[in-house]
């Protein structure tokens, strides 16, 4: 596994663990060779047979995303649960380019989000766990949640996705788009740019625009911090983000989704959304550069026992990304309440 980034406040340090799931068949057709899923647990073990909570990571995040949530008496619950967070495909711990023996760098099969959902259903099969209380997810977390509930309706009571999206809309393309070519000097994405090259743009605008508003940033009190606070985010970037084929290919994975794609619904988002079957609690901003509010609340509204709650604060994207975000205890109540009903 690639090393992890340092400790930052409120991050929880929990051992790694590692299940090596073997060769992976994609829906590519291609194969992941000698694939492994990264994890951590929370609360113990023995809590699997009463019901565990599968927690999934955002693009370019790890398993630490979530630890504003997970804790004793927290909304994912280690009294009362035990919570697996699972590093996506992709993420630099879990099976990536960046780590890849056979497969590194530009040689890495593209992936889906539907094949991140197979590679922790085969965690799942190893650790013996069946039925899950909830799976819960932010931003492509949350889009995999979605993909768990319309792939493996029968395997959850609940789910929880903040800031999802059901299909990738237009405007999160086009923003990954800009993204890729601030990492990489080819449209195939096969060159990156010098790294601090590189930083310049895509540091700003992945930490700045996109999870973030005009409101939020309006907070920065001159131009002249402005500036500072974008070259110190490249700077810090420049040493502890993300690899840029790791970063692109999750973004690849981004730009594909549609939970139509599921076999058996022909294309088909609408008819897909309402074949979900666990109780489903989606939470958004009403401002967010990166997966527009739209996405949410329609597909919200499609899903059969669905709540939608409207997140206050201009923090964006960011919105679920825990303190200092204005929402922090709104999402804290709603998700508790939620998960306390099932």
């Amino acid at each position: 596994m690639a090393a992890h980034p340092p400790l930052a406040p409120g991050w929880i340090a929990r051992p790694h663990l590692r299940c090596d799931i073997g060769d992976l068949p994609l829906e590519s057709g291609e194969v992941l060779r000698d694939a492994f899923v990264s994890y951590v647990m929370h609360g113990e073990p023995a809590r699997q047979r009463e019901g565990v909570i599968l927690a999934l990571t955002a693009i370019g995040s790890t398993h630490h995303r979530l630890d504003f949530l997970i804790g004793p008496g927290a909304p994912l619950d280690t009294d009362r649960h035990c919570v697996l967070v699972v590093d996506a495909l992709g993420n630099g711990l879990s099976s990536s380019p960046s780590n890849s023996v056979l497969q590194a760098g530009s040689r890495f099969p593209r992936f889906t989000i539907r094949d991140m959902v197979e590679s922790q259903r085969r965690l799942l099969a190893h650790l013996a766990v069946e039925r899950l209380a909830a799976v819960v997810g932010a931003s492509m977390g949350g889009m995999q949640a979605l993909q768990w509930a319309v792939s493996h309706p029968d395997r959850m009571r609940s789910v929880v996705a903040m800031t999802p999206m059901a299909r990738t809309a237009r405007w999160s393309q086009l923003v990954n788009e800009l993204a890729r070519r601030a990492l990489f000097e080819d449209a195939g994405c096969s060159r990156p740019r010098a790294r601090a090259e590189a930083m310049r743009l895509w540091a700003p605008l992945t930490k700045l625009v996109m999870p973030r508003t005009p409101r939020a940033v309006e907070e920065i009190p001159d131009h002249a911090a402005l500036l500072a606070t974008m070259e110190q985010l490249a700077t810090d970037l420049g040493q502890h983000g993300p690899d840029p084929f790791d970063w692109c290919w999750q973004s690849f994975a981004y730009d594909a989704h549609d939970v139509g794609g599921t076999p058996g619904f022909g294309g088909d988002t609408v008819r897909a959304l309402r074949s979900i079957r666990a109780r489903t609690l989606v939470l958004a901003p009403a401002e967010d550069l990166y997966n527009p509010p739209f996405a949410a609340s329609q597909l919200a509204g499609v899903i059969p026992r669905c709540r939608f709650v409207e997140l206050a604060g201009h923090d964006g994207h960011a919105s679920a990304s825990g303190p200092p975000a204005e929402c922090n205890e709104q999402l804290k109540r709603e998700i508790g309440a939620f998960l306390g009903e099932g």
